[in-house]
């Protein structure tokens, strides 16, 4: 199949090296061309633009940060509505908001296209490793039309309906979860910290008796070891996703109190200028205003 990807980020690189080790033939872009070289060493081309990436392919992906980044690539000048063919598909697996998703939904039915969204679950060891599990929506003949590509990319996948919005809630619902569990873990690990208990032995614990999810085990470790940089997902990133959980609880007149408590959290880690770090760093962050050390880094 031919295949566009846009966005070789993190999370980005190792999934289009899956699917170009897959035997798709491959096109790339990225606003940092240098970021493509070692895909290109290994057969893909790099594209121009987002259009250029599109242009020809059967599907292309795309895997950005944000919403402001992910509109840009899709429907801005040179993105992927405009070169990609009647009848291709747009995967977007970025983490953007609810709203966003329409948008680009009705973007691409207005000019023929499929659209799917296919966010992901897991690090960017896990998508080294094609760990990653899928949540995919879109139109049933788009989201069948890809399912050999989701496959390459993780250990399974989850398809959720024909609007493609579906696997947006999810997604936001899941690091929801993810961003909650870590308030969680940082104020266990300050209170037995400073309670006397060294932060391996609790970790031993936490591993024997909740830790069943490879989740719960990493993070739990990267806060008993302090181990916050390089960050497989920014804090800043942490810090975007829970508001977006926000504004479509806000839409949907759901209220959820715990995430505007774990929303503050990372704002005010980001405020302190810790918003490139893991967002395990929270971890530090609540010993730090235990009293039990220095600032995250």
């Amino acid at each position: 199949m031919k295949v566009g990807f846009v966005g070789l980020g993190n999370m980005g690189l190792p999934m289009a090296k899956s699917l170009l080790g897959a035997g798709h033939a491959l096109t790339v872009w990225n606003r940092s061309p240098a970021r493509g070289e070692p895909l290109v060493k290994q057969g893909a081309r790099m594209a121009a633009s987002p259009a250029d990436a599109a242009r020809g392919a059967d599907v292309v992906f795309s895997m950005l940060a944000d919403d402001v980044a992910a509109e840009a690539v899709s429907v801005g000048a040179q993105g992927i509505v405009e070169g990609l063919g009647k009848g291709a598909v747009h995967v977007s697996s970025s983490t953007i908001s609810v709203a966003l998703s329409q948008r680009l939904t009705d973007a691409h039915a207005s000019a023929g296209q499929g659209y799917v969204a296919a966010p992901v679950f897991g690090r960017p060891e896990a998508a080294e490793s094609k760990q990653l599990w899928v949540v995919a929506a879109g139109a049933q003949v788009d989201v069948e039309r890809v399912k050999p590509l989701l496959e390459s990319l993780g250990r399974g996948f989850t398809v959720l309906g024909e609007h493609a919005s579906m696997a947006n809630v999810v997604k936001l619902s899941g690091n929801f979860l993810i961003a909650s569990m870590m308030e969680a873990l940082a104020e266990a690990f300050a209170f037995t910290r400073k309670s006397g208990v060294e932060p391996r032995q609790f970790l031993e614990v936490f591993q024997s008796v909740f830790a069943s999810s490879p989740i719960f085990a990493n993070y739990a470790r990267a806060i008993a070891e302090e181990r916050y940089a390089p960050a497989g997902f920014a804090l800043r990133l942490g810090l975007k996703d829970v508001g977006l959980v926000l504004e479509a609880a806000r839409a949907a007149e759901v209220p959820m109190p715990l995430a505007s408590l774990v929303k503050d959290q990372y704002l005010g880690g980001v405020a302190q200028g810790h918003g490139d770090l893991d967002w395990s760093a929270l971890g530090a962050l609540v010993a730090e205003r235990a009293g039990l050390g220095k600032p995250p880094r």
